[in-house]
């Protein structure tokens, strides 16, 4: 007797499946830090209010961190599996400074009290620029993993 599911699902799906699983998994993980580092810090209402306002930004980073993991997770697999278990060690640098630039201006709620009140109001002023900022971050973070990923497919 013969597997079906074997043949009807491709070989390379079978491979991602748990690369996009884990992405998912961080992305919402990411999203937690946000809403329990927010809520803490700032309590419930203002954490609601703040994410309806800047959602967009928000969930966007939230899906680019995703990515990043779920290729870099990928990538592990092709490497580990193709190339006699040699490892890319990639850098999360782009994935924190994402994550920082989205909620740097939170800190605003804490860093007075430490006498940082001038990088605070910097911070809280230009917070939308910092979105903007950690996007392009998670941009190029997709872009170099995605182009290893691509690399290691050819050479298997």
């Amino acid at each position: 007797m013969t597997d079906v599911s074997a043949k009807t699902v491709p070989p390379h799906a079978v491979t991602v499946m748990p690369s996009v699983l884990v992405g998912l998994i961080a992305s919402l993980a990411m999203l937690g830090m946000y809403f329990g580092a927010l809520s803490l810090t700032s309590g419930w209402s203002f954490t609601v209010s703040e994410f309806s306002r800047f959602w967009p930004y928000i969930a966007a980073l939230a899906t680019g961190f995703g990515i990043q993991i779920g290729l870099y997770v990928h990538l592990r697999h092709l490497l580990a599996h193709h190339h006699g278990g040699r490892m890319l060690a990639a850098s999360g640098t782009t994935s924190t400074a994402a994550m920082l630039s989205c909620c740097t201006h939170y800190l605003a709620n804490v860093l007075p009290i430490i006498g940082a009140a001038g990088l605070v109001t910097l911070v809280a002023q230009y917070q939308v620029q910092l979105f903007w900022i950690g996007l392009a971050f998670n941009v190029a973070g997709i872009t170099y993993i995605g182009s290893k990923v691509v690399s290691a497919g050819r050479h298997t």
